[in-house]
């Protein structure tokens, strides 16, 4: 909690911001950016490697994701440079 995170959902979406909270049904994240991968050229892993370069670009003050969305969790900071 509290920290940078990349939630990979199984929907053409991609969310990175701060691990504010998880229950049963859903993780909060503060400060997020909830990116449609729809509306650029750039692919999944191509988008969070340039956010990890240039920062989170925060859309969202405040955001619920749906756990049974999430197919993966992972640090920011973990991210490598591809």
């Amino acid at each position: 909690m509290g920290r940078a995170v990349v939630l990979d959902l199984r929907s053409p979406y991609v969310c990175l911001g701060i691990l504010a909270g998880c229950d049963e049904r859903y993780f909060e994240v503060k400060d997020a950016d909830m990116h449609d991968l729809r509306d650029s050229d750039t692919t999944r892993e191509n988008y969070v490697a340039a956010s990890r370069a240039t920062g989170i670009k925060r859309n969202r003050r405040r955001i619920l994701i749906a756990r049974e969305e999430v197919v993966g969790i992972s640090l920011f900071d973990d991210v490598v440079d591809v």
